[in-house]
Parts: C-alpha cells; sequence; structure tokens
C-alpha cells in the first residue's frame, strides 16, 4: 500500500505480481479501484459555455451520454492544469454534465475551478453550480473493469429491468444501468465504456452505500479463472503501453496540448480565434496548431514513444542526439510485459520526432541506444464505431510498434482514457 491523493492505494494485490496482473488485464479482465478520482456535476444555463472557456472540448456538441477527453487549461499560456473526462448527462432542463478530474490535482482543480466559476459570474453569465459528486459528504465510488472479458462479465450482473445492449454501446458512451444484487437491484449506476489500459472496458460510478457491494458481486460472479484485482503497478504498465499520459510526469502545467502531441483534443470548430467562445490559453494555443515554415507559431518540443535497448529509461532520464547533444527528457519510463521491450515517452526537438528517428537516452550514467516510435506501443482494443474489440495478437515487439495510429496516445484515445494512476 502507498499513499496517493489522500488516500491509500494498493501496488499489486497478493495473488499475483505486477506483470501477472499485467497479462492478466491484456488476456482476461481485471477490477481496478480508482475511486480516488475527482467526480463533479457541473450544471446550470452557463454550463455549457462555462466548460468551453476552461477547456478547448466541444462542448456543446456533445450529445447526452457523449464522453470526450479534454483538459483544463491556464489563461493566455494554454498550460495544462490537469487532463480530464467531460460527459453530457442531459440537455435540458439542468444542463448536467459530469467531469472526473485527477487525485493528485485535487487541491489545484478546486482553486482553478472556484477562481473560474468566480471570473465567470463576474461577467454577468449565466448561472453555472459546480458539485462534488457524494451522499451524506461521501464521495461516490469508482471502479474500473478493464480487460476482453469485461462486457461478458458486465453482461452477467446486468438486473433483469437494466435494458441495457452492450452490443451497440460503444467506447466513449456512458449509460445508467442498474446491477442485480444479494440484497436486490441496485441503485442507478453511471457506467462510461472506456478506460486507462487501452482494452475493451468500462468505469462505473457508485453510489457510496453500494460500492463494494458492486466490487463484490462482479467479482464473485465472475469467479478467480476470469476477474482479479489489479493495483498501480499494474495500471502504470498498461497505460504506458497504451500511450496514455501520466499528470504530473507526462503533462504539467508548463505543457500545452500541442506539444503533448493532444491536438485532436481541439474540434474544428475550436481552432479559430474568430469563432465562438473562445477557451483559456487559445491566443497562445491555436498559433500552435500550424507549424513555422507555414505560417504559425508550431511548438519546438513534441512528446513521442521511444524503445530503449539494454536497461529501461525512468523519468528525468536525459535524451541525447547521436552526437550527444541534449534534445529532451524521459518522463515515463518501463519494461513492457506485452512486447518485452523497455519502452519510454518523453519530449524531444519537433525536428526528431519522426517515428525511426535514433537517439540515445542515458540510463545511469551511461548512453543507450533509442529509437523513437508511434503510440500507442500494442494496439488499442477499445469498443469502437460498431466494431467488435480486436483479439490481442502474439505480434513480435516490431509488429506491435508499427501500423500505429497515433491518435489515441493520451489517456484513452479520443477520451482516454485519462487519467492518472
Amino acid at each position: 500500500m502507498v499513499p496517493f491523493g489522500g488516500y491509500s492505494m494498493p501496488v499489486q494485490y497478493t495473488d499475483l505480481g505486477v506483470g501477472e496482473s499485467h497479462h492478466w488485464t491484456r488476456e482476461k479482465a481485471s477490477l481496478f479501484d480508482v475511486g480516488h478520482m475527482v467526480q463533479y456535476h457541473v450544471d446550470g444555463p452557463g454550463a455549457e459555455a462555462f466548460l468551453e472557456t476552461i477547456t478547448p472540448a466541444g462542448v456543446k456538441d456533445l450529445q447526452p451520454g457523449q464522453s470526450t477527453l479534454s483538459a483544463l487549461l491556464h489563461p493566455k499560456t494554454g498550460g495544462i492544469v490537469d487532463d480530464c473526462i467531460i460527459t453530457r448527462m442531459d440537455e435540458g432542463p439542468k444542463h448536467l454534465f459530469y467531469v472526473v478530474l485527477n487525485a493528485g490535482c485535487r487541491d489545484k482543480d478546486l482553486a482553478f475551478l472556484t477562481s473560474s466559476l468566480e471570473t465567470w459570474h463576474d461577467g454577468a453569465n449565466p448561472e453555472v453550480q459546480l458539485r462534488n459528486l457524494q451522499a451524506d459528504s461521501v464521495p461516490y465510488g469508482l471502479i474500473a473493469l478493464q480487460g476482453p472479458l469485461s462486457a461478458e462479465i458486465l453482461q452477467s450482473v446486468l438486473a433483469e429491468t437494466c435494458k441495457v445492449n452492450l452490443e451497440t454501446w460503444y467506447f466513449g458512451q456512458s449509460k445508467t444501468l442498474t446491477l442485480s444484487l444479494p440484497t436486490g437491484e441496485s441503485l442507478p449506476i453511471v457506467a462510461a465504456r472506456g478506460g486507462y489500459t487501452g482494452e475493451d472496458g468500462f468505469e462505473l460510478s457508485i453510489h457510496p452505500s453500494q460500492t463494494v457491494a458492486v466490487t463484490e458481486r462482479l467479482l464473485s460472479t465472475a469467479g478467480k479463472d476470469k476477474l482479479r484485482l489489479a493495483g498501480l503497478g499494474a495500471r502504470d504498465s498498461l497505460r504506458l503501453e497504451a500511450g496514455m499520459c501520466l499528470y504530473g510526469h507526462d503533462l504539467d502545467d508548463t505543457t500545452t496540448p500541442v506539444e503533448a502531441g493532444l491536438a485532436w483534443i481541439i474540434p474544428k470548430s475550436r481552432r479559430s480565434l474568430d469563432s465562438g467562445t473562445r477557451f483559456n490559453g487559445a491566443e497562445t494555443v491555436i498559433p500552435q496548431l500550424t507549424p513555422a515554415s507555414k505560417g504559425g507559431s508550431g511548438v519546438s518540443r513534441k512528446r513521442v514513444g521511444l524503445t530503449v535497448e539494454g536497461a529501461p529509461a525512468r523519468e528525468g532520464a536525459e535524451i541525447l542526439s547521436t552526437d550527444g547533444t541534449p534534445v529532451g527528457t524521459v518522463t515515463s519510463g518501463c519494461p513492457s510485459p506485452t512486447m518485452k521491450q523497455h519502452i519510454a515517452m518523453g519530449y524531444v526537438k519537433t525536428s526528431l520526432q519522426k517515428p525511426g528517428t535514433e537517439v540515445k537516452v542515458k540510463v545511469r550514467g551511461k548512453e543507450r541506444k533509442g529509437t523513437v516510435v508511434k503510440m500507442p506501443f500494442v494496439p488499442n482494443r477499445s469498443a469502437k464505431g460498431g466494431k467488435a474489440p480486436k483479439t490481442r495478437s502474439k505480434a513480435s515487439a516490431s509488429e506491435v510498434t508499427t501500423n500505429q495510429s497515433d491518435s489515441s496516445s493520451f489517456a484513452r484515445d479520443e477520451i482516454g482514457e485519462r487519467h492518472e494512476v
């Protein structure tokens, strides 16, 4: 157990080591306690416009039950305060949104949101309410069911009266469901299809009085041959293989979405300084979308994926050009259980971002050969757009690191999964 975000969190459980838990998630299903994440409701007639002010998300285009990955941005600089998931719960009359933020940024995020709301209301804008999602001052539980057997397991515990169709429920969509518990039908649960592993899965927001009961029901119904508990250790290696960022490591207050390779979280409708509501830092971020060679400001550094020979490169390791010139820094790294290679992500000069570029990484004082590769490191298997999740093949490391799309390089593809470990 380790302290994290005000909670005591398990690195691993006694039945499986970190590497075993990682493989179990890729092959079967794991259950992660992510109740340390901060869950908010944002509502009121001004909620949509307020969220479009503090994030670059296309909030007005979200349909009920649709989610998007985004980021809280600082005014002027466009630096990332925190990454988040925004879900539209209904269109009216409450204009209710569900927002999930990182536990490690709890105090900073609250200060940012409080200050932003004060500025918003000082401008005589429509009313917005921000509320922690809790009951009797106890936060709602949040658990993540992840892995290729997740849908089968969730289907097996749905209440008879719950008519949710998992076959037409895709990544980035949220639904309200009820489960069959030993004591009867559960209270309504808001479940989102997605996660922080690159596998198919669901995140369930549960009334605090039933979090334990729901967890126990999933574990007992699935059985130990299909579902196990997993901790922070496996969560970190899984998200890194999936190319997903961890705030405070791969993202921080000085990094913009464009530098982080997250330009895709800014929809076309929000890429002009002349259209609609401006988001915080738009005057910095929007010019960065266009390279300096094409008339924009571009950026001088970009987040990339790396494979490293010989030894794992950890956070802070220096990245060098082949001639030994410092060109960047590793922000996350670990041995990849799936690829059987050392992988990392970090920031390098923009001129070195092309996959296949060779670099050096200084690990424990020794220069190791590194290669820039596309992310995710392993194929994403989320349930997308009418397609069933892909089966994980026994691909070689070279196969795994080629022919990948970089569009899912944050926490969870289009929404990813988002979140910290």
